[in-house]
């Protein structure tokens, strides 16, 4: 069968790829085109946009890329008609994929749709489940309160876990030892490690990671590092450390094994970083403009994932003016010692249990291609 599948930025990539390694089992003849990053057009045929050409974030960068959008989507609208696939599946993204999936549907392709890693809906635009459901033809929640909310609005939908946990499972074998880690990067191994998450997305590093270097001085007792975007060039990290801080490229989840706390950009990064028993302090400014656009529109009580899957504040949100030296440092000592940090790791259990287990793609694969496979 012919896959054409839809990523928009490096953990989608990540789930997509572990994805397509699960249909190739069942689908000898599998054949991807796919818009994606590294690890897609690894498993993939042909790449048809990478993401460093489509990732967009912010309400301002949109509109400053506009027409770029505009080249995108007629690009992939003539590409899906050319390639006549079997299917599309869709990965988050969904200003870009709802648009796609209207057009599959409205242009009376063959070619059915499936949407996996849902966009937000239960955050905003709750009205936008119509819309997933109207365009689709089979809907993969990786979120354990989704089915529920989709409920609430009569459409039933698959809950097959979160990917993540398969993503942890198959790099633990990879994973470099302590030793040759410290090594590596030539950190003292005697002092506790602080990693630092900035973000897969150049406004998000722009955004906070000058903030987050500023607690480095008040820690002198500890190691820092940054987490690089394999999908982001070098020279923007160094516009900001000027090389006082190692920045270790592909290197996020050898980090994590090795921290002893984190700050962290909000998105799925805090949930990697809860199930590497890495207390964090997750941190978030995206504009005073964007800011306060989105809390108008925005209905949730948090922004990191690991609290709203718990539905309480496990770990310490700091957002847009609270994103400061003074608070961050408070916040961070308290994730290295004492209760807050003990609370932090007990709370880590509970959202293990939550997120359904390993074998999420393996599940998401099987039914795709059971559906796929229906006369």
């Amino acid at each position: 069968m012919k896959y054409y599948i839809i990523a928009g930025e490096a953990s989608g990539d990540m789930h997509a790829a572990n994805m397509m390694k699960e249909l190739k089992k069942r689908d000898s003849d599998a054949y991807f085109r796919v818009w994606g990053g590294d690890k897609m057009k690894v498993e993939a045929q042909e790449l048809a946009k990478h993401i460093k050409e489509t990732s967009f974030m912010g309400i301002f960068q949109v509109v400053q890329n506009l027409k770029t959008i505009k080249q995108n989507f007629r690009f992939c609208e003539q590409d899906i008609e050319e390639f006549q696939p079997d299917v599309l599946i869709l990965i988050d993204n969904s200003g870009f994929n709802l648009r796609i999936a209207k057009y599959v549907k409205q242009q009376g392709l063959k070619t059915k749709v499936f949407y996996y890693i849902l966009p937000q809906a239960w955050a905003w635009k709750k009205k936008r489940v119509h819309t997933i459901h109207q365009w689709t033809d089979r809907i993969f929640s990786i979120l354990p309160f989704e089915p529920a909310f989709y409920k609430s609005y009569g459409y039933d939908i698959d809950f097959v876990g979160h990917p993540i946990l398969d993503a942890l499972e198959l790099r633990q074998k990879d994973l470099l030892p302590s030793d040759e880690f410290y090594s590596k990067y030539e950190l003292a191994s005697d002092k506790p490690l602080i990693a630092i998450l900035p973000g897969s997305r150049k406004q998000e590093i722009i955004g906070n990671l000058s903030r987050m270097l500023k607690v480095i001085p008040h820690f002198p007792d500890h190691e820092f590092i940054i987490a690089g975007s394999e999908t982001i060039d070098s020279e923007l990290y160094e516009q900001f450390t000027k090389g006082r801080v190692r920045v270790a490229f592909g290197a996020t989840y050898d980090i994590l094994n090795n921290a002893k706390a984190a700050l962290v950009t909000s998105g799925t990064a805090t949930l990697e970083t809860a199930l590497f028993n890495v207390p964090q302090v997750v941190c978030y400014k995206a504009g005073f403009f964007t800011y306060h656009i989105l809390k108008r529109i925005v209905s949730i009580k948090y922004i990191c994932m690991v609290n709203i899957i718990l539905d309480k504040m496990a770990v310490q949100e700091l957002i847009e003016s609270d994103l400061n030296e003074k608070r961050l440092v408070r916040e961070l000592m308290l994730t290295l010692n004492g209760s807050k940090r003990d609370q932090i790791l007990e709370d880590y259990k509970a959202l293990r249990v939550k997120l359904g287990g390993t074998g999420a793609s393996e599940r998401v694969a099987e039914l795709m291609f059971e559906e796929l496979s229906k006369k």
